[in-house]
């Protein structure tokens, strides 16, 4: 499925239906009376979070929702049908926003959630409703309210606990690769990732979910290559995990570019917990492993930096146990180990707090 993280649609609730003129006709009735309905109210068009969904993709091919029109109102009372809602089912953590791309008029970050995006209009009184003492034969009837037309954008942020952050060919993809069942494209050339990909990951019994974005470049809060699309997927993210290539001959320079980035882009995503790893360690000796960590330490003014190498495993372990510190136990979920999965065919699909 292709991913898709921005849509604009189109939508329109419906108009309330006319209310009635109308009087009682029946035999034998002298003074029959109004009788007209009132008219029906016009569908709403919502949005719900669901379940299953991380793509906005469905709408690519669909833009326009118009909810219907609420029935007019009939004689003998009647009351006209109320038009049927639309529902937008969208992806957990989807922002919903005006059409100026900037006001957020919703943020549905939980299954279930829903939010009003347009209101249906409401059915016009028919004839029998203005009947008084002193005008016993009304000849008047409101007609129904105007549907309201919106024009909306749909923006997806990721619900992850990790979010990967790094130049290109940093070794994400790798390390997404290597301690998921995620496939993510891995190629010795930069930008091998487009688009954002999501993996979940275990240690000591414990699962997260790990999401990896495409690698950042100088400028990239401002619009320089691939990542100011999809800074907004870590936002939400509980730790980062800042992979450094251990190969590189400009490891300072590296370091500093990613942390210039996060603190430009702004969104809180400089005040988060920071993993920080040098990557790649299989391609060094003792002696640059040793020379690339003073050089991440001094940079850093300090921080723990963890030596890792996706590709070989070395060191994985340990990262993921220093990402594991940094997640509060209520976005845990315990791991199902493959003897409770045989006992229970359906427990491969549990989340367990």
């Amino acid at each position: 499925m292709k991913f898709l993280d921005l849509a604009k649609v189109y939508v329109r609730s419906g108009s309330g239906g006319n209310g009635c003129v109308s009087f009682r006709r029946e035999k034998f009735i002298e003074f029959g009376g109004p009788d007209g309905g009132d008219g029906g109210n016009g569908g709403s068009v919502w949005a719900e979070a669901v379940e299953g969904l991380n793509t906005l993709i469905d709408f690519r091919y669909q833009q326009h929702f118009f909810a219907r029109n609420g029935q007019g109102g009939m004689g003998r009372q009647r009351s006209g049908k109320t038009g049927e809602d639309i529902i937008l089912r969208v992806p957990v953590g989807t922002e919903i926003l005006d059409e100026d791309e900037e006001t957020v008029i919703a943020d549905l970050t939980e299954v279930g959630e829903r939010v009003l995006l347009a209101k249906g209009g409401n059915g016009g009184f028919g004839n029998l409703h203005f009947k008084t003492a002193t005008n016993q034969a009304p000849r008047r009837a409101n007609p129904g309210q105007e549907g309201v037309e919106r024009t909306l954008w749909l923006r997806l942020k990721l619900i992850a606990d990790v979010g990967l952050v790094g130049l290109p060919n940093a070794g994400k993809s790798t390390f997404l690769a290597a301690t998921s069942n995620a496939r993510p494209k891995v190629a010795d050339y930069p930008f091998t990732t487009l688009h954002p990909n999501l993996g979940v990951v275990g240690v000591d019994g414990v699962e997260f979910v790990v999401a990896d974005i495409p690698g950042l470049i100088e400028g990239a809060h401002e619009g320089k290559g691939l990542g100011i699309e999809f800074l907004g997927h870590i936002e939400r993210c509980a730790v980062l995990l800042h992979l450094v290539d251990g190969t590189s001959e400009t490891i300072t320079k590296d370091f500093r570019t990613i942390r210039k980035e996060l603190v430009e882009y702004g969104a809180g995503l400089e005040d988060k917990p920071i993993v920080l790893v040098l990557n790649k360690i299989d391609a060094l000796d003792a002696k640059g492993r040793s020379a690339g960590r003073r050089k991440l330490e001094k940079a850093s003014d300090g921080e723990t930096v963890h030596l890792m190498s996706g590709a070989a495993g070395e060191g994985v372990t340990e990262v993921l146990r220093a990402l594991r510190a940094q997640i509060d136990d209520g976005r845990l979920r315990q791991k199902v180990t493959e003897t409770k999965a045989a006992e229970e065919p359906e427990a491969e699909e549990k989340w367990r707090p």
